[in-house]
């Protein structure tokens, strides 16, 4: 396969993903899906945020299968399993009614069941296609319509609750995400067995941390024997906590500062999102991903507080939302190529899923426990204190894992150099 013909094949792909996840994204509308339930349903604060924290762990466990699938059929039929489920979710969430079971078994279950899939199949195809040098820029990319989704959705969700109600918007939201999801999964594809992209940059600038080549690809059951990936999981359990925390609460918590608009948040924290993802993963192919996590758990450490202390401040509250937006997104771009990095590209689907656990843990947690405060204190304040928190930790744990990884490739690398010692001394090598 010549280099013009893989590199149109690998764009298409990388869009067909990105399509399939600005579809997906519909999970970033439920604050304005929550803000909109009628008080006459009676549901609780914390019953309100339980289908999007519900959506969030079974999302993240569906990873795993949904990985393991995409090694072995590949992505198309992942992706179309993914489609189909989400909008049985929806469509079960829409004709439940004022019903919370209802709710948690349709959007909670049933649409994380499908988004898993849907996001399973698109990232790993993708990367699959390009050389590592460009990882975390792809990775970005893909990622990116999940976080955009919200920029779209928000209004179009708006305008349908106003018009519709809650139950009919759940059903045209799963009506409309089927076709658009199935659709765009057939043009996913892996690449041929014994693909090796092309990489213009190799022979032009060393190797860089985030690009390096591990020692072997690892099995699942491998990769969660090394401490490098508890490591990684736990920052990931963290970054993930505080970024789902606020883009499920992120509408009621601008009314105060917005009033009827809260949703332009919903919006502006999707732009950041999605800019966040596709920045991060540029920035890691050239510093690396350890070094470019430090800075975004740093960051939102502090704007995360911004909420507490100036939430009743439009300008403030936008920005703040905007750059936790932004550092939560680099998560999901950062996460995925440091898998791809550290543990190889053969069982990338599967431990990539295994690694995303990490992302339905905090996801579980955080939101509840911000709707768990609201119905006790009449404030989520307690959630962003522990948030500011998780992030402090987390960017001790990125210095930590920065140079522990830079001694073990420094080691790689001694061996490797010393394994070819032989060959560079004058030995005939078949083909050259």
């Amino acid at each position: 396969m010549t280099n013009a013909v893989s590199n149109k094949k690998g764009w298409l792909v990388t869009l067909s993903g990105t399509g399939i996840n600005l579809a997906l994204g519909v999970l970033y509308t439920w604050s304005v899906i929550k803000a909109a339930i009628p008080e006459e349903w009676g549901w609780t604060a914390a019953q309100k945020s339980d289908p999007y924290a519900i959506a969030c762990f079974v999302f993240a466990i569906a990873m795993i299968p949904a990985g393991r699938l995409q090694d072995r059929i590949g992505p198309r039929w992942v992706a179309t399993i993914g489609g189909a489920a989400v909008a049985l979710g929806c469509i079960i969430a829409g004709l439940a009614g004022s019903s919370y079971i209802g709710f948690v078994v349709g959007f909670g279950i049933f649409g994380g069941i499908g988004i898993g899939f849907g996001y399973a199949a698109a990232t790993p195809a993708a990367v699959k296609w390009f050389p590592a040098s460009q990882t975390g820029m792809i990775a970005g990319l893909v990622v990116a319509g999940f976080g955009l989704a919200s920029v779209y959705i928000a209004p179009t969700a708006q305008y349908l609750l106003g018009a519709y109600g809650v139950s009919q918007t759940m059903i045209i939201f799963g009506i409309a995400f089927f076709v658009i999801v199935v659709t765009l999964a057939q043009f996913l594809r892996n690449p041929p067995a014994g693909y090796v992209p092309f990489d213009a940059k190799a022979d032009i600038r060393p190797t860089t941390t985030a690009a390096a080549k591990p020692p072997v690809d690892m099995n699942w059951r491998q990769m969660i024997r090394t401490s490098n990936f508890w490591m990684l999981w736990t920052m990931y359990v963290f970054g993930a906590a505080a970024g789902l925390m606020v883009i499920g609460s992120a509408a009621s918590m601008s009314k105060a500062a917005l009033g009827p608009s809260a949703f332009v948040a919903v919006a502006v924290l999707a732009v950041g999102n999605a800019g966040g993802r596709v920045l991060a993963g540029v920035v890691s192919d050239i510093i690396g991903r350890q070094l470019t996590l430090f800075f975004a758990f740093l960051i939102q450490g502090g704007v995360v507080l911004i909420p507490v202390f100036y939430g009743d401040d439009s300008i403030a509250l936008l920005f703040a939302v905007t750059m936790i937006g932004a550092c939560y997104g680099a998560n999901l771009a950062l996460f995925p190529s440091a898998t791809k990095d550290h543990f190889g590209i053969k069982s990338f689907g599967l431990n990539y899923g295994v690694m995303f656990t990490a992302w339905g843990v905090g996801g579980l947690i955080l939101p509840r426990i911000a709707g768990m405060a609201k119905d006790i204190t009449g404030k989520e304040d307690l959630a962003f204190y522990i948030a500011s928190g998780l992030m402090v930790c987390g960017a001790l744990l990125a210095l930590i894992n920065l140079a522990m990884t830079r001694g073990k490739f420094d080691e790689i690398k001694d061996k490797q150099s010393k394994k070819e010692k032989p060959i560079l001394s004058g030995h005939h090598v078949a083909g050259t």
